[in-house]
Order: structure tokens, then C-alpha cells, then sequence
């Protein structure tokens, strides 16, 4: 039986559905996630991927039609985003915590010298953070200090996320 028979069946529930989708789809999609450099193109394909499996979950052809935000509150989902920054910043808090001799953590606060070159992008992985650190009025510092308290990191990762900031 393949995914697309047992997504059409009517033998399954819709969370049984989403819950083979989530463990078997989700999961490979994004294996490594927490280290892509992530421009709106790629969000956009994940994003219509993700809609597009949740729409033959739902069985929601053409000419029927739901909003985005419908089709996630019913299979009880979040948009890709919301999913890729989750996994991103649960991953920072992760290495924040090893040891200070890690080559890990020694790589997440290095800062390459001189420029890039011609024709690299200049967006990175890096300035993405940065740029949700900004957008958050925090600093490496603090975020330090929130990672060494996993149940405060999780209540930042969690507020990360209800607040909706782009990254």
C-alpha cells in the first residue's frame, strides 16, 4: 500500500492519516532542516508541498476549495515556517548547551573573516538568526543564558512561535 491509496482511503481517520504524514513524510522532508539556509523560493516549494499532502489527506479536489489556514486548522497543523524555525531554534538551545570545547558550538558562534565572494548569496544561515534575534530584541548573550534552562528555552522556542517571527 502506498501513501497515496491510504491517504484516499476512507477506511482512516483524518488523524491517522496526519499522524503516518507526520512521521514518515515530515520527518524525511526536513531531516537537517536546522541548518538550512532558507530563501522565500524554498519556503514557498515546502510550503506548497506540505499543502498539497494535507489537501489529498483531506481529499479536497478541485472545484472545492479551502483557505491554507482551514486546511491546517483541520489536520491540525502548522504552516512549514512555523515548523522549520521550531526545529531551528530547539536545535540552537541543543548546542548552546554542550560543552565549550565543541566543535559544534565553536562553528554556530564563529565569524568567517574577510568577504564573500563574488556571486555568494548574502543571506546565510547565520544572518537569518541574527535577523530573528533582531526582530526579537535579543542578543547571542541572552539567547546563551535562555539556552542553559531547557524549560525556558522551551518557553522561548514556544513564544517564538505564537509571536509569529519570520525566519
Amino acid at each position: 500500500m502506498t501513501l497515496q491509496t491510504a491517504w484516499k482511503s476512507a477506511q482512516y481517520s483524518i488523524r491517522t492519516k496526519t499522524s503516518i504524514y507526520n512521521s514518515c513524510v515530515l520527518s524525511t522532508l526536513l531531516y537537517g532542516s536546522e541548518c538550512w539556509r532558507m530563501t522565500e523560493q524554498d519556503m514557498s516549494r515546502l510550503s506548497a508541498f506540505h499543502t498539497t499532502c494535507l489537501r489529498k489527506i483531506l481529499r479536497v479536489y478541485w472545484p472545492t476549495t479551502i483557505s491554507n489556514q482551514e486546511l491546517l486548522a483541520r489536520c491540525q497543523q502548522e504552516n512549514m515556517g512555523t515548523i522549520i524555525r521550531r526545529r531551528r531554534w530547539r536545535w540552537i538551545g541543543h548546542v548552546m548547551r554542550m560543552e565549550t570545547g565543541s566543535d559544534t558550538k565553536t562553528a554556530l558562534r564563529w565569524t568567517p573573516e574577510g568577504r564573500r565572494k563574488r556571486g555568494r548569496p548574502k543571506t546565510t544561515w547565520r544572518r537569518t538568526i541574527e535577523q530573528e534575534l533582531k526582530e526579537m530584541n535579543h542578543s547571542w548573550n541572552t539567547i546563551q543564558r535562555k539556552a542553559m534552562n531547557r524549560e525556558e528555552w522551551c518557553t522561548f522556542v514556544a513564544a517564538l512561535n505564537a509571536k509569529g517571527v519570520t525566519g
